[in-house]
C-alpha cells in the first residue's frame, strides 16, 4: 500500500512539474490578452492539477455553501492546511481571485513568472506597516474591479487538527474597504499534508460560510468571528480529527 501511494505521488508530482513548466512558458504568450482571458487560460493549470490529483492520487472533493457566495465584492478568509486549496479556489470561485502573497514567490522560476502576470498582491514584508498600506491600496482597486481578495488569516499552512494564530490583515482590509467577509473551512491537509511528498486518497470538504458584515466592527472583532466560525466548522467537516477533543481527551 505504501509503495502504491509513493508511485502515485511520484507520477502526480512529475506530471504537475511538467505542466507547470509548459503553462508558465505559455503564460508569456497569454500576456498580451485581456485580463479575463489571461486569467482563464492561466487557471487551466489549476484545472489540470486538480484533475490529476483526483485521477492519479484519488483526491476527491465536495463543496458546501456555494449559495453563500454573494454577487458582490467580498474578502475570502480561509483555513489553510495545504497547497491544494490555493490551487482549487481559482477554479471554484465565480469571480477572479486576488491572492495576497509574499513577493519572493514571484522569483520562483516558471511558477512565479506565471502568477506575476495576474493581478495578485505581492507583499514586501521588509516594509512593515507600509506593506499593509499597499495591500489596502491594491485591494480596494481589485475589489472595485469586481475581483475577490482571498487571504489565509493563519498566515501559513497549519497541520491537521491544529489552529494557528489568526492574524487581522484580512479583517483590516475588509473593515477599511467596508467589505463583507466570507469564511471558508477546508480539510485538504488530510489528503495533501503540509510538507509531505505522499498524497493520500480521500474526500476533501470545502465549506463556505455566510458573509459576515464588517460594518461597525473593528479588525479584531471581525477576525474573532471568522476564527470562531472556521474552527467550529472544522470540527463538523473533520469529526474524526477532533474526536479526542470531543471526548475530553485532548
Amino acid at each position: 500500500m505504501r509503495i502504491t501511494l509513493f508511485l502515485r505521488s511520484l507520477l502526480f508530482t512529475l506530471l504537475m512539474t511538467v505542466a507547470t513548466v509548459i503553462w508558465s512558458i505559455a503564460c508569456v504568450f497569454f500576456a498580451p490578452f485581456p485580463y479575463a482571458k489571461r486569467y482563464f487560460l492561466t487557471s487551466r493549470w489549476d484545472v489540470f492539477v486538480i484533475w490529476a490529483a483526483r485521477v492519479i492520487c484519488g483526491i476527491r472533493y465536495q463543496v458546501k455553501g456555494m449559495e453563500n457566495l454573494p454577487d458582490a465584492p467580498v474578502v475570502l478568509l480561509s483555513k489553510h492546511q495545504s497547497a491544494w486549496e490555493t490551487i482549487f479556489y481559482l477554479i471554484l470561485m465565480p469571480r477572479p481571485l486576488v491572492f495576497v502573497f509574499k513577493k519572493e514567490l514571484t522569483y520562483i522560476p516558471f511558477f512565479g513568472w506565471g502568477i506575476a502576470l495576474l493581478r495578485m498582491i505581492p507583499i514586501d514584508r521588509s516594509k512593515g506597516r507600509d506593506a499593509f498600506a499597499q495591500v489596502v491600496n491594491h485591494g480596494r482597486k481589485r475589489l472595485a474591479d469586481g475581483q475577490w481578495v482571498i487571504m489565509f488569516p493563519e498566515g501559513t499552512r497549519i497541520p491537521v487538527g491544529q489552529a494557528g494564530k489568526y492574524k487581522h490583515g484580512g479583517s483590516r482590509l475588509a473593515v477599511e474597504t467596508n467589505t463583507p467577509v466570507v469564511p471558508i473551512a477546508v480539510n485538504a491537509g488530510e489528503c495533501w499534508p503540509k510538507g509531505s511528498f505522499i498524497k493520500k486518497p480521500g474526500l476533501i470538504t470545502v465549506s463556505i460560510g455566510k458573509p459576515i458584515d464588517s460594518t461597525g466592527l473593528d479588525a479584531a472583532q471581525l477576525s474573532q468571528r471568522v476564527e470562531n466560525w472556521i474552527e467550529s466548522e472544522m470540527r463538523v467537516i473533520s469529526p474524526a480529527v477532533y474526536a479526542a477533543e470531543k471526548n475530553g481527551k485532548a
